[in-house]
């Protein structure tokens, strides 16, 4: 079966919060639907559905592409300007280990409700990764648009610094008067450097009927009103466009839309499941394992406790054919060290008068004896 001549790299889920408006599963569908032999997702600052948008790829016979919307902080002298978005997709596995401590970097470093990364901590982190410009909401095109352009090219020469040839300057064509201003600065700006051109359409929502809930979305979030003018909206052209539609509107450039496959060939890598990481306790009594530690901590507690209770024999025999139950089921599923600890921190509590019940969905509390 031919696949298309076109893949969507730029698309925001609804793990995008309070952005985007497309579910993983339903991005998934619209690619195969569409002949996609792969599709991106770039949900801003965040992986959150990376494992999700892995299996359904891999469930619908589509190659997942994994990125991330990153931003550099502004750096406008308009008064609050927004930070300014770049893509980073994950060419294998070093790559996806790089673009989830850029993610992290955001949050811890930046402000969390608009996390940002330095370039210098982008650039450092370069090693797997296949970098695109941002388009007209990135720091390339504010550039341009503002007319610096030797700045924008000390910019794309940083960039290429780190990245190499694993980079292209992206092109939106959204129906913007800017976007058709600016753009002929772009291609002249890759020309010089040598950069290949790509195609996107930055996608957050499904199809054009979409456009004025999706923006009433985006008022929600910013606590703002519909009729609000001075406000960050999207156009009704942000929609997951079909292959032939954006071959049609790039057929002047079709290398921009060849070049989205030559990247999609690039990143070959997805978000696998893992046995569970669990700690391991360092308070284990001497000699035995975590689970014989377990195993006497839940022994005595429960002791005492039917000491307390003056429990007859038929008591007994009931709560200890029940612990034994549990206790076996934490054992089977490898948990004894994540108990312990747990009841660690429960004990110094109590130790220190500070109130603290069991914890939910936890019985960690109910082998410390004197609970």
């Amino acid at each position: 079966m031919s696949h298309a001549r076109f893949v969507h790299l730029r698309n925001h889920s609804a793990y995008s919060l309070s952005q985007g408006a497309i579910r993983i599963p339903d991005l998934v569908a619209l690619a195969a639907e569409s002949a996609m032999p792969a599709v991106g997702l770039t949900d801003t600052g965040n992986l959150f559905g990376a494992l999700e948008f892995s299996q359904y790829c891999t469930g619908k016979g589509v190659q997942p592409i994994i990125g991330c919307q990153l931003a550099l902080p502004s750096r406008s002298d308009k008064p609050g300007a927004p930070s300014e978005p770049m893509v980073a997709l994950a060419r294998n596995e070093t790559g996806l280990a790089n673009l989830q401590f850029l993610s992290s970097e955001g949050f811890l470093k930046g402000d969390p409700s608009d996390p940002a990364v330095l370039l210098e901590t982008l650039c450092a982190h370069a090693d797997g990764l296949f970098l695109l410009t941002g388009g007209t909401r990135g720091p390339l095109f504010r550039l341009l648009a503002e007319g610096q352009e030797d700045q924008a090219m000390e910019l794309l020469r940083a960039l290429q610094g780190s990245f190499g040839d694993h980079m292209a300057v992206e092109l939106h064509r959204h129906g913007l008067p800017e976007e058709a201003a600016v753009e002929p600065g772009m291609i002249a700006a890759a020309d010089r450097l040598g950069l290949p051109l790509v195609a996107t359409n930055e996608c957050f929502f499904s199809k054009p009927a979409m456009h004025e809930a999706h923006d009433a979305l985006l008022c929600i979030a910013q606590g703002r009103t519909m009729a609000e003018q001075e406000r960050w909206r999207v156009t009704p052209e942000h929609w997951f466009k079909t292959p032939d539609a954006m071959r049609a509107l790039f057929a002047d450039l079709p290398e921009a839309c060849d070049n989205t496959l030559m990247i999609a060939q690039r990143c070959a890598v997805k978000v696998s499941t893992r046995p569970p990481l669990l700690p391991v306790c360092p308070k284990v009594n001497e000699g035995a394992t975590e689970e014989e530690t377990l195993r006497a901590m839940s022994q005595d507690g429960l002791r005492l406790r039917l000491e307390r209770m003056q429990a007859d024999d038929e008591t007994r025999e009931r709560y200890e054919a029940r612990l034994e139950m549990e206790l076996g089921i934490i054992a089977g599923m490898g948990f004894p060290g994540y108990f312990l600890i747990v009841a660690d921190f429960i004990q110094w509590a109590k130790e220190h008068d500070i109130p603290v019940g069991p914890g939910r969905g936890s019985g960690a509390g109910s082998w410390w004896p004197g609970h």
